[in-house]
């Protein structure tokens, strides 16, 4: 999983509350277990019409953010079912950070898992940031892990809460079997210690 310390880059805003999984990557494109192509079907039909031409509307489409790496959305962002594909497909995308007032559990531990970094604020918040976004390619945020903090284009800084556990994963790059590897050599020393036990095993 790649690293995460800082992170600068436009925010997308997406004002829409109960954002499902299947509206992030609908169910066709569940077939793959890769990581990767996945983003070309994020928000597909938010982003495509019925022809497959682009909905020049769709906050993704606008030049300003097709290079965005920071999401500001609604409450309860990922909500639905429990596709480890949703956060594949953003993180394919080139989202490494969401920004809302809430989160599907699921998704928010997803997320972690994947290399994004879902920080949860306070709806007033959200709504200052959201204004923010929508100036387009100016909307340029900074995301300081070590710190726990957002700089925000007019250069006011906030602050944001993170698990410990989860912070230090995110920044060393460990997910589920970086953090097993970790534990290797008492792994292996079980294992000859157990096997010398139970040969029979």
């Amino acid at each position: 999983m790649e690293k995460f310390t800082t992170l600068t880059g436009v925010a997308a805003p997406l004002p829409m509350i109960n954002v499902d999984t299947d509206m992030i990557i609908p169910k066709q494109f569940l077939k793959t277990i890769k990581r990767t192509g996945l983003g070309a079907s994020l928000f597909f039909e938010m982003r495509f019409d019925d022809a497959g031409e682009e909905i020049a509307e769709f906050v993704l489409n606008q030049p300003a953010y097709r290079e965005a790496t920071i999401l500001i959305a609604g409450q309860n962002f990922g909500c639905g079912s429990s596709r480890e594909h949703a956060p594949w497909a953003l993180l394919d995308f080139g989202i490494r950070c969401v920004i809302a007032p809430s989160f599907a559990d699921i998704f928010f531990n997803n997320c972690f898992k994947n290399g994004i970094l879902p920080i949860a604020l306070p709806q007033a918040t959200i709504d200052e940031l959201m204004a923010e976004a929508e100036q387009g390619a100016n909307a340029t945020f900074t995301i300081d892990l070590q710190a726990q903090q957002i700089t925000r284009p007019n250069g006011g800084v906030l602050e944001f809460d993170i698990d410990p556990h989860h912070k230090t994963c995110m920044i060393e790059g460990l997910d589920d079997i970086g953090l097993t590897l970790q534990k290797s050599a008492d792994i292996k020393a079980f294992e000859e210690k157990n096997r010398l036990a139970r040969p029979w095993a």
